[in-house]
């Protein structure tokens, strides 16, 4: 992937239509199946007359109770996760940044289990605003980490900083979780990543905050394109590269900190479905940014629905997944990309 042309593979603007069309049928058609497919065995006639005409059933309230806020929340995750990489990547310029990479996933994850360790929080509400707080916090300290010493800011000194914060969160994560075994059977499914039992409500309250960062995100595509070229070449030209960075890290620290919330901290969407938009279409952020915004949802329900069949009737939690899925193409990005 690092050696394709800044255009893409698809360089008409048709083209690039056609794949948004064609990646949203999918994102549709991966939606549907997270609502048919799993261990209780229903139809899409079953899953249209639970959705359309529902009588109670059980078959009709494992879709409209399980499956169907299951599919949703995978697809909002997705969505949030891969724009947060795109702006990472873009922001930084480093092949690799990703919310999981830098520790605002891992930062995020030890306040929420700091409070349920320590306060005994149990709220969504609660969750939201300190998973927030921990990404933000931790966006800091990666910034301040990275610009100091020689040389100021550079994307392995970011990268080493993020992976630092990174295994500090997850050690004392654990260490909380030892002392606590409650706490640990409260939240360990949730640490390793899931969307499996998630309520529609947890979504709908994190979903004005998404949506006004997905917004935001998108609005923002001029303004990447013109810092892609440079810091310095886009202060020549009159951006205020300040404002910019804040806003584009609001955004970060909104996706990060609404997606850990709901599902936990799930890795490798983020580093790997920029780099896929990024093949297809090339390095302009109008059609990157909903390119991987499509991509990011299709994968985690993909994820999703694998982990359903892997030791079934057990769930594998789907942060596993994305991390089977995304491993070999991490390891292929770190060793093609480059850093200065």
């Amino acid at each position: 992937m690092a050696g394709v042309c800044m255009n893409g593979i698809i360089r008409s603007t048709k083209g690039k239509a056609i794949l948004l069309i064609s990646l949203l049928f999918i994102l549709l058609a991966s939606m549907i199946a997270s609502i048919v497919f799993g261990y209780t065995e229903t139809s899409f006639q079953t899953a249209w007359n639970a959705l359309f005409h529902f009588n109670g059933s059980t078959a009709h309230l494992i879709i409209q109770n399980t499956r169907l806020p299951r599919a949703l929340i995978g697809t909002a995750v997705g969505i949030s996760l891969a724009l947060a990489g795109v702006l990472l990547q873009a922001i930084t310029r480093n092949p690799i940044a990703s919310t999981d990479v830098f520790g605002l996933n891992a930062g995020a994850g030890f306040f929420i289990v700091s409070a349920v360790t320590l306060f005994n929080v149990s709220s969504l509400q609660s969750f939201m605003w300190l998973s927030f707080a921990g990404a933000a916090l931790t966006g800091i300290g990666v910034y301040a980490l990275g610009s100091a010493g020689r040389g100021g800011l550079t994307p392995i000194k970011m990268t080493l900083a993020g992976a630092v914060l990174a295994a500090m969160f997850a050690s004392l994560t654990q260490g909380l979780l030892v002392a606590n075994e409650k706490a640990l059977d409260e939240v360990l499914f949730w640490l390793a990543g899931s969307i499996q039992g998630r309520k529609l409500e947890w979504l709908l309250d994190v979903l004005p905050y998404m949506g006004a960062a997905w917004l935001l995100s998108f609005l923002l595509y001029s303004q990447l394109n013109l810092f892609s070229l440079g810091e310095d070449v886009a202060k020549s030209v009159g951006q205020r590269t300040v404002l910019f960075k804040w806003l584009a890290g609001l955004c970060i620290v909104i996706l990060a900190g609404s997606s850990v919330a709901v599902a936990g901290p799930i890795s490798f969407i983020g580093i790997i479905v920029p780099h896929f938009a990024r093949y297809f279409v090339g390095y302009d952020h109008r059609y990157v940014l909903p390119v991987s915004a499509l991509f990011g949802g299709i994968l985690l329900n993909i994820a999703d629905l694998s982990a359903r069949y892997i030791i079934m009737p057990e769930e594998v939690p789907v942060g596993v997944m994305t991390a089977i899925i995304g491993t070999p193409i991490f390891i292929y990005i770190a060793r093609k990309g480059t850093f200065k």
